[in-house]
């Protein structure tokens, strides 16, 4: 009524006159503007007080909407009718295919038995493997049911010409909206109670939406809402919120499922892509309660008004033990405190969007009569036997929200020879397919996640940005519900058959298959198939292989640099040309090879095993990096003789040595003897002829000796490393401030405050004076985690105590402290580590300064493929470990060893002086190392430490 208008300006009260005016004049303005439609004002009082306001809409744009959203479990927010298409048969796009849709909003083929027998849980998480791809979904089409109470409602859809899948509009609107809402803070829990009233307005219509800006924290009303999931290139700018009429039902009952119940269940699932599955567990529960392998299992069912609208089937979690040393479940719970029996695992889990709002309470249930204490579920990756699933929603896609995921823990690699009767037990160190865990327990399932709505778009799935998505993901306290990848490639660690490509890159050790596979970015991030050519900074979104626009709120650029073609500098091969190195910007031949990444190399090799092994063409190795000795050992290792391959050195630039000893450079240039391999040193690209279907035929090179022309079928290069040309285009083109490569401060903001840089992509302003130092010089994924830290700050609402930065500190770089890590296997068949302290690469004869050079031990010989070298600084810390051997070793242990004392290595040199040392590889597979390689290690230090402090503050 127009006359509460002066009762409603006492909402207003508690805050200053400017937003009393702002706010009360605009309500005021809203009724007014809209009298002439079919639209409702509902106050709320308190003792004659209006403490709350709500404007209601019958108008809404549909069409829009299902542009923008994925509204299938909603039937498009439009009533059924018997002409609509319930399902459309649709084959999985081709990756590199653009999909108009922008989501997975088919309904998928459901995946056979054959296909998940072999993997537990067969509900295992799998997404679309498209151009365009929304991974992380609240809602998938059909994957919850029925939309209403009263039966089952599939999606609304049709194809286009390419076969793309849309909403369509053929029913009566079955929606209302929210346009405007406020109460007062102290009733805001009570703010359910206005739908009531809402849905008595417009009775013939069951579903309430609800427009929330981006920014706008989660407020108790949406809380009771489903969160409609938007497509990444949605630019409505705007968070859809639905609520159905029979989510106001109370009578929400939670009991263990029956054999009355299997056909309620049935209508339940009928439309998911997984029925076959949650039908079978849920009919073995009735019948035999327990798997054909003797495992208990337990159902349960959510029921309203005698109609099933929720099945849950779990069962006994077996493999606690190595879940709990796998992962740090130990952050979520005591677990001295929890019987064996009381760990769960949770197999399929769907309820009804209606009732979505209730999935916390199903949980609880679950939990009570299950008379479990914790609930756990993995989501395996997308491979099984090096083939792809067929895309498939997993039926727990909704209560993922109310799961935590666990961070995985760091194994150790255990020489079960040595330890004998001391190794792990089997149950601990058994090999299985890896898996990302999500855990609930009694405490987390009461506790609310603050959900965080801002648009974060990260370009470039280097290992920067991967960092910074995983430590957005498994930040405890908050949820990111729009988080998206650009990648040319999509998600990294898809394909793990491609490991054996990925050796013609060097490994940098921070991520690998095994943790792709437990982080599963494709359950929370929303992934965007192409390459970044424009940046649109007035609008705010990006723009992607000059098609797509994919609007942000905060841009992250972690693209890093890459390997370009590097153009012939068109001199007289028998002189020196000083034009050197510059871009190829014709169009580069098939047969001209640059390796950024495992989706190059798998298609490099691919193209080598067709065209090349059975010819009898030469291959051109071109470059000054390490690259060019792995891509050299790579080739030999596919059959390529060596007598057919050319490396060419490039000058080498200011980074020094390819190799961290001379003694290691020496024993490399002998296998590459050995094997044949021709190796022409300081020679520059200057011409190269191309022959039939325009592939390269001849390669040309200025020397400072002689002259030289080779015969080419196949050629790589690794001479010219820089930022690629589109992105610096894209960049240069946004005003962004460029100087060689993209400027940031210590903070990592460019120019733009809500555009954020990382990785070999920056440098550092110049006001810093330290051109020489960049990202480049550090580890990538302690990179990816400060640039994460520095933007939690913007939404974490815990308040964290943090002292008061020294003045001045922010004209300092900051300190970055985790290792750089180098391996591979180089010509001869010789694994390759090298670890070292973040800094300036150096020249040897600058490495080995007298004054700082601290004490070398060095065991083994590099020619007989059984070096290791450490060096400790003038403090006794171990900066640098260097590794040559014909035998693999481990890796990962071998890391921990970077920043440690050379009393805790077992009093590494005493022993070393007292010649008690000639084998370091079997030193540290002695049982009294193990301790230094368990992930805890440094607790167990920090605790020691304490403990020392405290004794000597009582004497």
């Amino acid at each position: 009524r127009m006359e509460d208008y002066d009762d409603l300006m006492l909402i207003w009260t508690p805050q200053s006159e400017t937003l009393k005016e702002t706010y009360g004049e605009y309500l005021l303005v809203d009724l007014i503007e809209r009298e002439g439609e079919e639209n409702q004002a509902a106050v709320c009082e308190v003792d004659g007080t209006a403490v709350g306001f709500m404007s209601l809409c019958s108008h809404v744009n549909v069409s829009l909407f299902q542009e923008c959203f994925d509204l299938g479990p909603f039937h498009g927010l439009c009533k059924p009718r018997p002409e609509d298409i319930l399902k459309v048969p649709r084959k999985p796009s081709a990756q590199g295919v653009e999909d108009e849709s922008n989501q997975t909003s088919q309904e998928p083929e459901p995946v056979s038995s054959q296909d998940l027998e072999h993997v537990p849980g067969a509900d295992a998480a799998v997404q679309e493997d498209g151009a365009v791809t929304v991974s992380q979904t609240e809602l998938l089409v059909g994957d919850v049911g029925t939309t209403g109470s009263e039966g089952s409602a599939a999606p609304l859809l049709q194809t286009d010409e390419e076969g793309d899948l849309h909403p369509v509009d053929r029913g009566t609107l079955n929606a209302f909206c929210i346009r405007l809402f406020c109460i007062d803070e102290k009733y805001e829990t009570r703010s359910l109670d206005f739908l009531h009233y809402a849905f008595s307005v417009f009775p013939d219509r069951d579903l309430c939406v609800i427009l929330v800006p981006h920014h706008v924290p989660e407020f108790p009303l949406i809380q009771s809402f489903v969160r409609a999931v938007p497509s990444c290139t949605s630019r409505l700018g705007r968070e859809l919120y639905v609520f159905h009429r029979a989510g106001l039902l109370t009578s929400f009952n939670v009991r263990k499922a029956t054999i009355d119940d299997l056909q309620g269940v049935k209508m339940l699932v009928e439309t998911l892509s997984l029925n076959e599955g949650i039908w079978n567990d849920s009919r073995i529960f009735t019948e035999a309660r327990k798997d054909p392998d003797g495992m208990p299992v337990r159902a349960f069912v959510a029921e309203v008004l005698d109609q099933i609208v929720g099945i849950s089937v779990t069962r006994d979690e077996m493999d606690i033990e190595y879940i709990r040393a796998h992962y740090n479940i130990e952050d979520f719970i005591h677990f001295n405190h929890h019987q064996q029996e009381e760990h769960g695992h949770l197999c399929h889990f769907v309820l009804n969007p209606a009732f979505h709002h209730y999935t916390k309470y199903f949980l609880r249930e679950i939990l009570r009569l299950g008379h479990k204490s914790s609930l756990y579920y993995p989501i395996y990756p997308e491979y099984v036997e090096g083939k792809f699933q067929r895309p498939c929603a997993h039926s727990l896609t909704s209560a993922l929200h109310y799961m935590a995921p666990v961070r995985p823990r760091r194994q150790i690699v255990y020489p079960l020879e040595e330890l004998g009767v001391n190794a792990p037990s089997e149950q601990v160190s058994k090999d299985q397919l890896n898996y990302s865990l999500n855990h609930t327990n009694r405490k987390l399932v009461l506790e609310s996640k603050v959900c965080i709505n801002t648009r974060i778009v990260v370009v470039g799935a280097s290992d920067v940005g991967i960092s910074f998505l995983e430590t957005l993901i498994f930040w405890p306290r908050l949820k990111f519900n729009n988080l998206t990848l650009i990648s040319i490639h999509g998600l990294p660690g898809k394909d793990p058959q491609s490991s054996k490509h990925r050796r013609f890159l060097i490994n940098s050790h921070c991520f690998n298959d095994e943790d792709y596979a437990q982080m599963s970015l494709c359950s929370w991030v929303n992934v965007v198939v192409g390459k970044m050519t424009g940046i649109n900074r007035a609008a705010k979104y990006v723009v992607v292989s000059k098609e797509k626009k994919v609007p942000y709120d905060y841009l992250v650029l972690c693209m890093g640099q890459s390997y370009q073609a590097s153009a012939p500098t068109g001199a007289d091969i028998s002189g020196v040309t000083s034009k050197w190195p510059q871009r190829y910007m014709e169009k580069v031949p098939s047969n001209h090879f640059t390796l950024n990444d495992a989706q190059d190399c798998s298609e490099a090799a691919r193209w080598l095993e067709e065209n090349l092994v059975s010819s009898k063409g030469n291959v051109i190795v071109y470059g000054n990096t390490i690259d060019i000795y792995t891509t050299v050992e790579t080739l030999l290792s596919l059959g390529i003789d060596g007598s057919r391959i050319h490396l060419v050195q490039a000058p080498l630039g200011s980074a020094g040595p390819c190799l961290s000893d001379a003694a290691l450079e020496r024993a490399v240039g002998e296998a590459l003897a050995g094997a044949g391999v021709a190796v022409h040193p300081d020679s520059v690209l200057a011409q190269w002829g191309q022959g039939d279907h325009g592939l390269i035929a001849w390669a040309a090179f200025t020397t400072a000796t002689h002259p030289l022309r080779l015969q080419c079928s196949a050629f790589f290069s690794f001479a010219y490393r820089t930022v690629d040309y589109e992105t610096f285009r894209a960049i240069n083109d946004a005003c962004l401030v460029f100087d060689g490569r993209l400027v940031i401060d210590a903070k990592f903001h460019t120019n733009d405050v809500s555009i954020r840089a990382a990785g070999p992509l920056t440098k550092f302003s110049r006001r810093y004076y330290r051109d020489e130092l960049t990202h480049s010089d550090f580890n990538s994924k302690e990179i990816g985690f400060e640039l994460a830290a520095s933007m939690l700050s913007l939404f974490d609402p815990t308040p964290r105590p943090s002292p008061e930065p020294p003045e001045g500190s922010d004209r300092l770089i900051p300190v970055y402290r985790r290792c750089k890590v180098q391996g591979g296997v180089l010509p001869g068949g010789y694994n390759y580590l090298h670890v070292s302290k973040p800094a300036i690469p150096v020249p040897l004869d600058g490495e080995h300064d007298p004054w700082d050079h601290g004490m070398e031990i060095v065991t083994g010989e590099a020619g007989r493929g059984n070096y290791f070298r450490i060096h400790l600084n003038r403090y006794n810390m171990v900066d640098s470990i260097t590794c040559f051997s014909k035998e693999p070793f481990p890796v990962s242990n071998y890391i921990c060893l970077y920043g440690q004392h050379e009393r805790l290595l077992n009093d590494l040199c005493y022993r070393w002086r007292a010649g008690q040392l000639t084998d370091l590889y079997s030193y540290f597979r002695e049982p009294w190392s193990m301790a230094i390689y368990h992930d805890r290690f440094i607790d167990l230090q920090k605790e020691l430490r304490q403990t020392l402090m405290s004794e000597q503050v009582r004497e």
